[in-house]
């Protein structure tokens, strides 16, 4: 379930007596980054009660007999060992040194026990791979970090593993994406034990959204397991990400790998964590936003550049995976770009695209003097879609209405202009950053 869900899995699990639900015990290992590890000390750790938000007690545990060196060579002192986690209600492990290094075994064993005896578990970015290490994923839905995903699927194939999402809620198992989407997940946990008023006012206090549309898609880039030079399909995946430009499909690829389209599809899953489809299609989105970025070519040439039969299909695409237009984020992304930024071509540098609709653009031609360009207000852009395939409590955000309009575009005239004054450098209008995840 991603954070725009609204229906909540199935949580109602008895805890054994010794347990209490407002005990939240976090896991700290040496070599965990601090800011990942900090994250669910704050959410849970501080008595915000006079902003409306309900009192958790906190136990930070040691999981393993060594001193816990954090970012920057931090020594940490844990106050509790893990015979602590015997009393949560819930346990966090926010982060793992090392996605190569199997977790301490007593740790697992304790993690087993915390769930065998009704604890909700939750990991945090690459504390997905230490409750995987414990078995607790198997056969279940989770994400982690875009850059590790692949790696968890591959050395942990019975799990689902969905790269997309910034948390996934399977009810008494959470997981959550890297870094900011930690802090979303803990924000979710808050509103499932207490509301979301309770959630809205600890949002408030934490200076943060209190839900994020949208998920890990935006973000995502080449991303391939470690392991992927020892296997078979290495070739196969290399020269897709070559060949971008050229119209091939998955047939075409299972055909290359000498594999049936059956076979192709498991072992490529297996392997990435990923549908090939889906994963083409990504790949063919970021190399699209690359050239947007670098180069002057249209939105139809971007996409026959990029191995999509026709520009609908990219733009399609484009909106579902990163909630605007081709010329949309171009526009923006100049806006934001510092002046004297390469790009590849300039067939004809006095003509800028606009896109107010998706399906159809238009060229506006800059009075003599004005050096502005079209800026796009962004609004919240709707997350991506549901694919099937997904578990039935696995929700995506919606589309945007398509009865609204999506953006304003703002007059491309300079505000000394507008007063008559002589033309200067841009004052453009300010836009709202998405958070990193």
């Amino acid at each position: 379930m991603s954070q725009d869900s609204t229906t909540v899995p199935e949580t109602s699990r008895k805890l054994s007596g010794r347990r209490r639900r407002e005990i939240v015990a976090v896991l700290l290992f040496s070599g965990g980054p601090i800011f990942e590890s900090s994250i669910p000390l704050s959410v849970f750790g501080i008595d915000r009660q006079d902003a409306g938000v309900p009192r958790y007690r906190l136990l930070v545990c040691a999981g393993e007999d060594v001193p816990l060196r954090t970012t920057g060579g931090l020594e940490l002192t844990a106050p509790y060992g893990l015979e602590a986690l015997s009393r949560a209600g819930t346990v966090v492990v926010p982060a793992w040194r090392s996605i190569t290094q199997p977790p301490p075994a007593a740790a697992l064993d304790a993690l087993r026990r915390a769930h065998e005896e009704g604890a909700r578990i939750v990991g945090l970015c690459t504390g997905a791979f230490v409750l995987a290490a414990a078995g607790l994923l198997d056969g279940r839905p989770a994400t982690t970090h875009w850059m590790y995903a692949p790696t968890l699927a591959k050395r942990y194939p019975s799990v689902h593993v969905d790269p997309r999402e910034l948390f996934v809620d399977d009810g008494d198992v959470l997981t959550s994406a890297g870094t900011a989407a930690g802090i979303d997940l803990c924000l979710h946990i808050v509103r499932t034990d207490h509301g979301a008023d309770a959630a809205g006012a600890l949002a408030r206090r934490l200076v943060v959204p209190p839900r994020r549309s949208g998920g890990q898609e935006r973000y995502l880039d080449r991303s391939l397991p470690e392991e992927i030079g020892a296997d078979p399909l290495a070739e196969v995946v290399a020269w897709a990400l070559e060949h971008l430009h050229e119209q091939f499909d998955v047939e075409a690829l299972a055909a290359r790998a000498y594999m049936s389209r059956r076979t192709f599809d498991r072992r490529f899953r297996s392997l990435t964590g990923s549908a090939p489809l889906q994963w083409l299609i990504t790949q063919r989105v970021l190399q699209a936003q690359r050239l947007l970025e670098t180069s002057d070519y249209s939105v139809d040439e971007v996409a026959g550049r990029c191995g999509f039969r026709s520009p609908v299909a990219l733009r399609g695409h484009f909106r579902r995976q990163l909630g605007s237009s081709p010329a949309a984020y171009r526009a923006a992304y100049r806006a934001r770009r510092p002046q004297g930024g390469p790009v590849e071509r300039t067939d004809r540098p006095d003509r800028l695209e606009r896109a107010d609709r998706p399906d159809r653009a238009e060229v506006i031609e800059p009075r003599s003097g004005d050096h502005s360009l079209p800026l796009r207000r962004q609004g919240a852009p709707g997350g991506p879609t549901g694919h099937s395939g997904h578990p039935p409590h696995h929700h995506h955000a919606p589309h945007p209405d398509p009865g609204k309009p999506e953006s304003d575009v703002y007059a491309p005239r300079l505000p000394e202009q507008a007063a008559g004054r002589a033309p200067g450098r841009p004052s453009l209008p300010g836009q709202r950053e998405r958070p990193v995840g």
